[in-house]
C-alpha cells in the first residue's frame, strides 16, 4: 500500500525516506544487472541475424526461396531491414548494431563474458569495442581486455574511456610515430551542411594543434566576457538598448561560452585577428595557446641516444607549453618488443614524442611529477622555480573531480577541505581534494560523507549508508614490471631519495 507521497507504509507506520532510498537503489542496482543481460541477450540475437543473412547468401535464391541471388551486401541489409520493420527502427541503425555485436562477439568475448554475467554495462562494452577496435592482433587485444574490463567493473564508463585509450595505445604493434605521421597525411577541414541555414566546418589536425586551438579560444572568451564586465559597471550597468545581461555569463555580455567560442573562431579565420573582440592594444590577439603535456622521462630525453632520431612528422607547429614532465625512469617492455610510454595531452590523449619534446623544450617551466616505481602513484610534485606547490601536487594527483563517476579536469576543480578547516582541518595532501562544484555543494549541502584513508584515497559515503572508494587516477609513467626487484629499480641515482639531482 502507498500513501499520496509515495512512501510506502507498514503496520501504520510511514517508512524513513532514507530506508525507501536504499531499497530502491538496491532495486536499480538489480535491475542494471538485469539489463545488462538482456543487452547481451540481444547482441546474440543480433549476432545470430548476420549468421542468418550468410546463411541466406549462401542459399543462393533457389526455387522457392523467396530470394534472388542476393550478394553479401544485399542479405546483410535485407535481414536488417527485417528486423527494423518489425522494431520499428531504421534499417540502417539496425545494420550497424549487427555490426557491433558480431565485432563484439568475435574479437572482444571478454567483454561480451562481463556483459552477459551482468558485471558492465553495454555502455562500458561499447567504450572498451570503440577504444580497441584499431588491435588486429589477438594477443594484443587479450591483454587489453584484461586490463579494461576489470576497471569496467568498478568506474564509470567515462573514466573507463581514459584507461581504454591507454591501454590500447600500450598494446599496439606499430610505434605511434609511424601512425602519427599516416595519419597527419590525412589533415583536412571540410563542412557539413545543417538544417535553418547553419554548416560545420570541421577541420581534423593533430592533437596538439587542435586542443590548443581550442584551449586558445577559451582564452580569448574568458578575456572578452572581463572586459564586458568591466564596460557595463563603467556604463552604469545598462547593456545596449537598455537590456540587461543573462546572469552567468559576465555582466554585459550575453552570449554563452560556446557561442563566443564559435564568433571568435570566425573573426580569426576570416579576418586574421579578432578585430571584433579586440581591445585596441591587442589583448586578445597576444594569447596564444596553452597545452599541457605529461611526458615519461625517457620519451622526452630519447633514451636511445643522442645519435638515434625517430622518425618525425614533416609538419610543424606553432604552440607555447606548460608542460608536466613525469620521472618515468625505464622503458617498459611488452610482448610486442620495446615500447615507450606516449605521452600524453591533457591527461587524456597519446601524442607522439617528437611533438611532445617540442612542446616541452618551448615550454616555460615543467612541473616533476615523481611516481612510485610500483604502484605508479604520485608521490610528489616539484619545480625548479618557487611557486604554489601544493596546488600542483593535488593537480597532478587528482587530474579530475574526486568524486566517484566524476571527470571534469582539473582545471576546472574547487580545492576542498575534506575535514573543515574552520573545525580544525589541515591545509595539506592529507586533508585536500579536487571537487568539481557540483559534488563540493552536495558535499557540504546533503548527507552524503567522505574521509580520506591515505594515498589519495578518498571513501564517500551515501545517506543510505553504502560506501564507495575514489582513487587518484595513475598518471602515465613508466613502472616497475612484476617480478623486478624494487630495490634494483629505479637507479639509486635517478630516485627521489638519491643523492644525485635527476638529469633535467
Amino acid at each position: 500500500m502507498e500513501n499520496s507521497t509515495g512512501f510506502a507504509q507498514a503496520a501504520g507506520k510511514q517508512v524513513r525516506p532514507v530506508d525507501a532510498l536504499a531499497d530502491l537503489v538496491s532495486s536499480l542496482e538489480s535491475l542494471e544487472r538485469v539489463q545488462s543481460r538482456l543487452h547481451a541477450v540481444r547482441e546474440g540475437l543480433l549476432v545470430m541475424a548476420s549468421q542468418l543473412a550468410e546463411a541466406m547468401e549462401d542459399d543462393g535464391g533457389g526455387p522457392g526461396s523467396g530470394w534472388r541471388a542476393p550478394a553479401r551486401e544485399l542479405a546483410q541489409r535485407s535481414v536488417a531491414a527485417e528486423i527494423a520493420a518489425a522494431t520499428r527502427m531504421s534499417d540502417r541503425t539496425v545494420q550497424r548494431q549487427i555490426g557491433q555485436a558480431v565485432e563484439l562477439a568475435a574479437r572482444f568475448p571478454a567483454t561480451y563474458q562481463a556483459l552477459s554475467d551482468g558485471r558492465i554495462s553495454l555502455a562500458h562494452a561499447r567504450v572498451i569495442q570503440e577504444a580497441g577496435a584499431t588491435l588486429m592482433d589477438d594477443d594484443a587485444r587479450g591483454r587489453y581486455e584484461a586490463a579494461v574490463v576489470g576497471c569496467a567493473e568498478q568506474q564509470a564508463p567515462g573514466r573507463v574511456r581514459r584507461l581504454a585509450v591507454r591501454e590500447a595505445e600500450k598494446a599496439q604493434a606499430e610505434p605511434l610515430v609511424a601512425r602519427h605521421e599516416r595519419a597527419v597525411a590525412g589533415r583536412c577541414v571540410r563542412v557539413i551542411p545543417l538544417p535553418d541555414g547553419m554548416a560545420e566546418l570541421a577541420a581534423t589536425l593533430p592533437a596538439a594543434v587542435a586542443y590548443g586551438i581550442h584551449d586558445r579560444l577559451t582564452q580569448m572568451a574568458k578575456t572578452h566576457i572581463e572586459l564586458a564586465a568591466v564596460e557595463h559597471a563603467a556604463s552604469g550597468g545598462i547593456s545596449e538598448g537598455g537590456a540587461t545581461a543573462e546572469p552567468g555569463t559576465g555582466a554585459g555580455e550575453i552570449r554563452c561560452m560556446d557561442q563566443l567560442r564559435a564568433d571568435l573562431l570566425a573573426d580569426l579565420l576570416l579576418c586574421g585577428a579578432p578585430t571584433g573582440h579586440d581591445t585596441p592594444d591587442g589583448l586578445l590577439s597576444a594569447i596564444t595557446a596553452r597545452v599541457d603535456v605529461t611526458v615519461p622521462i625517457l620519451t622526452l630525453i630519447n633514451e636511445a641516444g643522442p645519435g638515434h632520431r625517430e622518425p618525425t612528422s614533416k609538419g610543424s607547429g606553432q604552440a607555447s607549453a606548460h608542460g608536466s614532465e613525469t620521472a618515468g625512469n625505464r622503458a617498459q617492455e611488452n610482448a610486442v618488443g620495446n615500447a615507450r610510454i606516449a605521452a600524453e595531452l591533457d591527461g587524456r590523449h597519446p601524442i607522439d614524442p617528437d611533438t611532445a619534446r617540442i612542446l616541452a623544450g618551448r615550454a616555460s617551466g615543467w612541473n616533476r611529477v615523481l611516481t612510485d616505481p610500483i604502484s605508479g602513484a604520485v608521490l610528489a610534485v616539484d619545480r625548479y622555480r618557487p611557486g604554489e606547490d601544493l596546488k600542483r601536487l593535488l593537480t597532478a594527483r587528482d587530474a579530475r573531480c574526486r568524486f566517484p563517476g566524476c571527470g571534469i579536469p582539473a582545471r576546472d576543480l574547487d580545492l576542498d577541505h575534506t575535514h573543515d578547516a574552520a573545525l580544525g582541518g589541515a591545509t595539506d595532501a592529507g586533508n585536500l581534494s579536487g571537487l568539481c562544484r557540483r559534488h563540493h555543494v552536495l558535499k557540504h549541502h546533503s548527507r552524503w560523507t567522505t574521509r580520506q584513508t591515505g594515498n589519495g584515497n578518498l571513501e564517500w559515503t551515501s545517506p543510505t549508508g553504502r560506501s564507495y572508494t575514489d582513487r587518484p587516477p595513475t598518471p602515465p609513467a613508466t613502472t616497475a614490471r612484476t617480478g623486478k626487484s624494487p630495490a634494483s629499480w629505479p637507479p639509486r641515482e635517478w630516485s627521489p631519495r638519491g643523492s644525485k639531482p635527476p638529469p633535467f
